[in-house]
């Protein structure tokens, strides 16, 4: 029984150890048919290493994980030659013209090298060289820069002259009442400042005695004429002259035909003379008083024809080379801010105040109705400009170095050029260009500052590079032609 017994945990412990040994030899079998095949082929698949996969610069000769448990990326050495082989490839289809210095001093080197910091120099390519004065940008940096560009166009140009001045007298209507002679105002008949007045109403009656005198001597020449119309050749000629210079002395004094032709019919003098208005208007300053004494050439009346009037403009001295004789203005009151008022420009005054820096210019108007007086303010507004379109461009296209004007014309796709124009007129930001640029031609009118600036710094480096050639090419021949010195022997 116990023989048995023995027997049976044998025979179950040789089937347990069969069952492993199965199970082991089936798990080798497996894991052998998983491993790669070591044929040349599966060699360009061999691991060189593991980088950290969020990209940093990490990296591990076996597999490993990061800090958040992600596996680390194996690099196969069939990538690496591919790689390898693609930028030798590119390496040799650019060629390298020379190595600039990374902080865009103007310094070249014809091999690589570094800076005193330890930057290498930068590669400069063949297909990188445009031609000489113009710049290429790659489309990526002409959109970071934010470059924008717009085309030369025919427009009409109009520029608006504003200014602020002030009403005055029409000079050419302007009359004073005087006498020739001393005498007294007799009656008064325009007796009030501000009066309106007619040509040819009596202003004043006056007396005076070398008036009376005069009459009286004309009177006498006359009668004597009469008297000795039967007397000698040489008689009559002498009353004749006499008659003839107390006519003239009361022509001088502004006594009228009419009033010498009543003088003559009525043979009587008048101990008073009447004065008469001399133009129509309005009566600006008085000084006769009734009964008052007067004397030779005292004014005591002016007198302004305000039916037309002048208004005196200050314009600034920047804008007179816009404002000619001629133009038309339109002017505006605040008395009268509803009404359109017109004139043109008479006459440009020859002088500039040096407080203000201003000119006087001198416009023309009708003041129907007499609503406009004078030293009352008003402002002006004067349209100058071509009749005919203009070639222009915005303001902003333009470089102004002072001296000169530039604009960056966009030859292709990233490729500019700089050009000198000759600019004219400027209205509602755009600027008339002169010579320098065809209608359709397109230019930077947003970052053509820093276009500008790269342009010159190339333009530096170009000339620097030329510079450093020469002298290398001086030095090269200074000692091939430098005599050799024997040292054998020592």
């Amino acid at each position: 029984m116990k023989r048995s017994v023995i027997w049976v945990l044998l025979l179950l412990s040789s089937l347990v150890s069969a069952s492993i040994a199965g199970y082991w030899l089936a798990t080798v079998q497996m894991k052998k048919e998983q491993l790669p095949d070591a044929s040349p082929v599966n060699n360009k698949h061999k691991v060189l290493y593991y980088r950290n996969p969020m990209g940093l610069a990490d990296t591990s000769p076996v597999p490993k994980k990061d800090s958040m448990g992600m596996d680390y990326t194996p690099v196969y050495a069939d990538n690496i030659a591919t790689d390898s082989a693609i930028a030798n490839t590119a390496e040799t289809e650019r060629k390298i013209l020379y190595y600039r210095n990374p902080m865009g001093l103007p310094d070249t080197s014809p091999v690589p090298k570094q800076d005193s910091m330890g930057m290498d120099y930068t590669p400069v390519y063949a297909d990188e060289q445009v031609a000489t004065g113009q710049v290429k940008i790659s489309t990526d940096k002409v959109q970071k820069l934010g470059v924008r560009t717009e085309q030369a166009t025919l427009r009409k140009l109009v520029n608006t002259v504003r200014a602020v001045g002030q009403f005055q007298i029409d000079e050419q209507r302007l009359a004073t009442v005087t006498a020739k002679f001393e005498g007294y105002i007799e009656n008064l008949y325009v007796n009030a400042t501000g009066q309106p007045v007619k040509r040819g109403q009596p202003l004043m009656q006056v007396y005076s005695p070398e008036l009376v005198s005069a009459q009286e001597e004309y009177l006498i020449a006359l009668n004597g004429r009469k008297s000795l119309k039967n007397g000698t050749e040489e008689s009559l000629s002498g009353v004749d002259l006499l008659a003839e210079s107390a006519l003239k002395r009361l022509r001088n004094w502004d006594i009228s035909d009419a009033q010498l032709q009543r003088l003559q019919k009525d043979g009587k003098a008048t101990h008073t003379l009447t004065l008469y208005s001399p133009a129509n208007g309005f009566v600006l300053e008085k000084t006769a008083v009734q009964g008052m004494r007067f004397m030779p050439g005292e004014p005591l009346f002016k007198i302004a024809d305000l039916s037309t009037i002048w208004l005196l403009a200050d314009v600034f001295e920047q804008d007179l080379a816009l404002v000619h004789v001629g133009q038309t203005v339109n002017i505006s009151v605040d008395a009268y801010p509803n009404k359109a008022l017109s004139g043109k420009v008479a006459y440009i005054y020859p002088t500039i105040s040096p407080e203000t820096r201003t000119a006087k210019v001198r416009i023309e108007l009708a003041n129907s109705g007499g609503i406009l007086r004078p030293d009352m303010y008003a402002s002006m507004q004067l349209m100058s400009g071509h009749n005919s379109k203009v070639l222009a461009v915005p303001d902003s296209a333009i470089i102004d170095s002072g001296t000169r004007q530039i604009v960056l014309i966009q030859l292709a796709e990233g490729l500019f050029e700089p050009r000198e124009i000759k600019v004219g007129m400027h209205s509602d930001g755009y600027t008339e260009v002169l010579e320098g640029l065809g209608e359709g031609e397109t230019v930077v009118v947003r970052a053509n500052f820093l276009i500008d600036a790269e342009s010159n710094l190339k333009a530096a480096l170009g000339s620097f590079g030329e510079h450093q050639t020469k002298r290398q090419a001086t030095a090269t021949s200074s000692s091939n032609t430098a005599p050799a010195t024997n040292h054998e022997g020592h």
